[in-house]
């Protein structure tokens, strides 16, 4: 199968679905990611917190623990998506350059403007995909519920999910290591739910048999 993963910034697919594409690849599957901005991104006092060369390299770095064959990154800055041509056709471009069977995108309540700007253009242009399932890379709560309706046993990939996180070491320096306690503990309590060790949990949009 061909597999894209779409994410707004480095490290975004990694924490949502991570551990599945880790599984896919290992099952033969190809996998394409597409990272939509270049991730860096300063805090309110101007401040830069990680560069564009830093969440690159990080990124790169995460996908090669992740055995990912190819790596799109698009042209826009971090916080700056919208939902207009520009990124329409970027993601349209990537969608044609070959025909997936499977998508992975932001879910569309999430908080963050960027992750629900590209959630709405991957429901926009993944029209013709026969698949397409949304994942939560954001810890923080929406004034909706995920509903985690489709479940993945990630057992035997998540030191390979853990790995790619870890590969982030601005973000994790940042969040104090907050953040892998977290994201382990969503693992398990997916896993929890369908009776094994590890899962990752996604929202159906459509599922063609």
């Amino acid at each position: 199968m061909n597999i894209l993963a779409i994410g707004a910034h480095f490290d975004d697919v990694e924490l949502g679905c991570g551990g599945a594409l880790a599984k896919h690849i290992i099952n033969g599957d190809q996998v394409t990611v597409y990272v939509a901005t270049q991730s860096g991104y300063a805090n309110e006092f101007k401040e830069p917190v990680r560069s564009n060369a830093n969440a690159a390299a990080e990124g790169q770095n995460a996908m090669d623990i992740l055995g990912v064959q190819n790596l799109i990154t698009g042209s826009f800055e971090t916080f700056a998506l919208e939902f207009s041509d520009p990124l329409n056709v970027e993601l349209l471009k990537v969608l044609k350059s070959k025909s997936f069977d499977l998508v992975y995108t932001h879910w569309v309540a999430d908080a963050h403007h960027d992750h629900i700007v590209l959630a709405r253009a991957s429901l926009h242009c993944c029209r013709h995909v026969p698949r397409v399932l949304m994942y939560r890379s954001n810890w923080y709560q929406s004034t909706v519920s995920f509903n985690g309706n489709f479940h993945v046993d990630i057992s035997a990939h998540w030191p390979t999910k853990l790995a790619a996180i870890e590969a982030h070491a601005t973000e994790v320096t940042r969040t104090r290591g907050n953040w892998l306690n977290f994201w382990e503990q969503q693992a398990r309590s997916e896993g929890l739910r369908v009776g094994v060790e590890f899962a990752e949990a996604f929202e159906v949009v459509k599922w063609r048999a």
